[in-house]
C-alpha cells in the first residue's frame, strides 16, 4: 500500500515548516555574504548615497579644504549619466565590431581583414582626449564627441574576440553542420556564433572596462559623468573630489567585470554541453 504523500506533507507541524523556511533563508543570505560581488554592490550604493555623510573623514584627511566633498551633483545622477553614456557607446561598438567580425570571416570578406583590422587598430591609438578636440569644433560641447570617442576606442577588443571567435570552432563541426543540411546562415547564428560566444564576450568585456574608465575624460567638454569631480578636484587642486570620483569609478568597473566574468563562465559551461554531441559525433 502506498503512502499518502499529500497527507505527509499536510501533516507537517507549522514549526517544522517555519523552521525548513528560515534555514533556507539564512543559508541564501550567508552565500550572498560570501559573495563578492555582494560587497562590492553594498560599498557603491553606501558610497553613492552616502558620500556627503563621509564630510569629516574627508576634513580630517584634507584640513586645508574648504569643500572637502563634491556637492555639485549628486553621485546617483553621475553614475546614472556615466553608465548611459557607456551603455550607448558599447552597444554602437558592439554592433559595429560584431558585424565587421562576420563580415572578414565570410569567405567573400576574407580579402578585408587586414584592412579593416588596421583601421580599427587606427581607431585606438588615437587618444580620446584627441578626438574630443576635433569632434568637439564640429558638434559643439555634448555627449556626441564622447561617444565617438569611446565608440572608435573600443572597437579593437570587440574585432578581435569576434574573429578569434568564429575562427576557434573547429572545421569537424562545419562538416557536421553542413551534413545535416545547414545553410550558410543557419551555420553562423546556429552553429558559430552560439560556440563563439565565451570568447565574443570575452572581447565585449575588455571593451566595457576600458570605456568605463576612458568616459571619466568626456566630462572636458561638459559631459557629465563621473569625471566631473575628478576633472573639477585637478583643476582646483582638490584631491578629495578627484578621490572620490576615482573610487566610485573603479569600483563601478569592478563590478562589471565581475558580472561578464560570471557571464563568460556560464556561456562558457554552455558550449562545452553543446559540443559535446558534436564530438560523439564525431
Amino acid at each position: 500500500m502506498k503512502p499518502n504523500t499529500a497527507h505527509t506533507r499536510d501533516t507537517i507541524p507549522t514549526r517544522d515548516k517555519t523552521a525548513i523556511t528560515f534555514s533556507w533563508a539564512v543559508a541564501y543570505v550567508s552565500r550572498w555574504l560570501r559573495d563578492p560581488l555582494c560587497w562590492a554592490l553594498l560599498l557603491l550604493t553606501g558610497l553613492v548615497f552616502g558620500m556627503t555623510s563621509l564630510h569629516g573623514f574627508f576634513a580630517a584627511l584634507f584640513p586645508d579644504l574648504d569643500r572637502p566633498v563634491y556637492l555639485q551633483d549628486t553621485f546617483w545622477s553621475l553614475v546614472v549619466a556615466h553608465v548611459l553614456l557607456v551603455l550607448v557607446s558599447s552597444i554602437i561598438a558592439v554592433l559595429i565590431g560584431v558585424s565587421a567580425g562576420i563580415a572578414v570571416t565570410r569567405p567573400k570578406g576574407k580579402e578585408f581583414r587586414s584592412v579593416v583590422e588596421t583601421v580599427v587598430a587606427m581607431g585606438q591609438t588615437f587618444p580620446p582626449v584627441a578626438v574630443l578636440a576635433i569632434a568637439v569644433p564640429v558638434m559643439g560641447f555634448s555627449e556626441k564627441p564622447a561617444i565617438i570617442a569611446l565608440v572608435l576606442y573600443g572597437l579593437l577588443p570587440i574585432l578581435q574576440g569576434t574573429i578569434t571567435g568564429i575562427e576557434s570552432v573547429s572545421r569537424g563541426i562545419h562538416e557536421v553542420a553542413e551534413g545535416v543540411g545547414m545553410s550558410a546562415r543557419q551555420i553562423l547564428w546556429q552553429v558559430e556564433l552560439p560556440l563563439a560566444a565565451p570568447v565574443i564576450v570575452a572581447g565585449i568585456r575588455t571593451s566595457v572596462i576600458i570605456n568605463i574608465g576612458t568616459a571619466a575624460i568626456a566630462s572636458t567638454v561638459g559631459t557629465k559623468t563621473l569625471g566631473s569631480p575628478i576633472i573639477i578636484g585637478l583643476s582646483g587642486f582638490n584631491t578629495a573630489y578627484v578621490i572620490q570620483g576615482a573610487v566610485v569609478v573603479a569600483l563601478l568597473a569592478i563590478i562589471t567585470d565581475m558580472i561578464f566574468a560570471r557571464w563568460a563562465r556560464r556561456l562558457s559551461r554552455w558550449r562545452e554541453f553543446q559540443s559535446l554531441p558534436i564530438a560523439r559525433h564525431d
